[in-house]
């Protein structure tokens, strides 16, 4: 049996990432993908008369890794993203919400000063608060704390933890903030709104998310003699001579590198049986996973938004997401991020929650003509204070074993922009052993 050179397994954005980067230096490449489809936790699905997606995605200005994966592909930003500068409008059916426009000027002061300009927000309680605000954007010690006890040490005041900082650290982590990993935090805040002031923009898909990444990357992989083969679920991995064998219920790879691109129970599953791998497989088991729902409703076309999206507090509802700008008018996508009582309604029982409580916002909205609910149970990491020293790294004992997909140490939380990092990563490191 020939050796391949590079077995990718798992097609979601982490591997589709590496894989592309390994066909782009010349590389022989082989993607292995359990689901029908490629495109992993950003997927597009059939959900009535509609293509939408597995749950509503949204990008930031400042994914680098994300957007240089694009114009690999020669997919133009513009073709398949909405770039927005960032424009939060927080609603609450009785209390007051919080509404932030961040100004045109250079960063962070775009945001400070957005801050103090907010509407919801007293001016001389938030300008109180600014020098721990300063103070999150750079804060680099080693020690992990929950975001809570971040926000009480930084002497945040609660109208900008209730309205600001607790959605977006669910958001952002898909952790309450009372668990929520600090390091994580204030990376994901230095990343956005440090640097450029293009990075804290908010991009939203125009598209559905095959058209993205998942259809151009098998594009190029093709016309460069990659393959990417669904509904191949790889059973076991075995070190031979000098490569490692991958076992599938009808076919069998041996290549000289593999990447291992999938979830962590899966890559914890397959790793299990190896020699030395024992301390990266009880970090994967450590991690736990927290979800993800979404809650489409079907309105007449003429229902809209002010904006693409509004935020949502003091409700079960989080965000809401008005899909006309991804060509679907009066559909509105509803992301309710992390645990909660919801997961315990069926979807019947959740979409009458949320048509509800969309009610309360927007009394003039006739009700909606259907619904459609996914859930993601497993959509990310649980990215708890102390999670960073569970996270595997991306060399492991095996040799010719990588590990990547967002759950890989890399300093940010599960985002689509970990995700292309860590397999981008995989590939540098793979075409650095080779030419060595």
């Amino acid at each position: 049996m020939r050796a391949v050179d590079t077995v990718v397994i798992g097609a979601g954005w982490s591997g589709l990432a590496a894989a592309v980067e390994l066909a782009a230096s010349g590389r022989e490449v082989t993607v292995l993908e359990s689901a029908p489809q490629a495109g992993g936790r950003a997927r597009s699905v059939i959900l009535g008369e509609h293509t939408l997606d597995n749950g509503q995605h949204i990008l930031l200005g400042a994914y680098e890794h994300v957007l240089s994966l694009l114009r690999t592909l020669e997919v133009a930003e513009a073709d398949v993203l909405l770039r927005l500068p960032l424009d939060l409008t927080m609603r609450a059916p009785e209390r007051r919400g919080l509404s932030l426009s961040t100004l045109y000027l250079p960063a962070p002061l775009h945001l400070l000063a957005g801050l103090l300009t907010a509407r919801g927000a007293g001016v001389l309680e938030t300008l109180c608060a600014l020098p721990g605000i300063r103070r999150m954007l750079r804060r680099s010690e080693n020690d992990d704390i929950t975001v809570g006890a971040l926000l009480q040490r930084c002497r945040q005041p609660e109208h900008l933890v209730r309205g600001l900082w607790a959605p977006l650290c669910l958001a952002a982590l898909n952790t309450p903030v009372e668990e929520a990993s600090a390091q994580l935090f204030c990376r994901v805040l230095g990343q956005a709104f440090t640097g450029h002031r293009r990075n804290s923009d908010l991009l939203i898909p125009r598209v559905d998310m095959d058209r993205v990444l998942a259809e151009p990357a098998r594009r190029y992989l093709e016309a460069r003699g990659g393959r990417l083969l669904t509904g191949r679920r790889v059973t076991g991995l075995e070190p031979m001579d000098g490569v490692l064998r991958v076992r599938m219920r009808d076919l069998t790879l041996d290549a000289r590198h593999v990447v291992l691109a999938t979830p962590p129970a899966v890559s914890a599953a397959l790793c299990t049986p190896l020699a030395g791998m024992r301390t990266v497989v009880r970090g994967l088991e450590h991690l736990g996973q927290e979800p993800i729902c979404t809650v489409y409703l079907q309105y007449p076309p003429e229902v809209h938004l002010p904006m693409p999206m509004v935020g949502v507090l003091d409700l079960n509802t989080q965000w809401i997401f008005d899909r006309r700008h991804s060509g679907h008018p009066g559909i509105m996508a509803v992301v309710i991020s992390g645990p909660g009582p919801h997961m315990e309604l069926d979807n019947d029982a959740l979409a009458r929650q949320v048509t509800a409580e969309l009610g309360l916002l927007y009394p003039d909205w006739p009700p909606p003509g259907d619904h459609w609910v996914v859930r993601e149970k497993r959509a990310t990491f649980r990215a708890a204070a102390g999670c960073e020293e569970h996270r595997p790294a991306m060399h492991t004992p095996v040799p010719g074993l990588l590990l990547a997909g967002d759950h890989v140490r890399n300093g940010l939380p599960a985002t689509l922009e970990g995700a292309v990092m860590n397999g981008v990563q995989c590939a540098r490191a793979i075409a650095r052993t080779t030419d060595a």
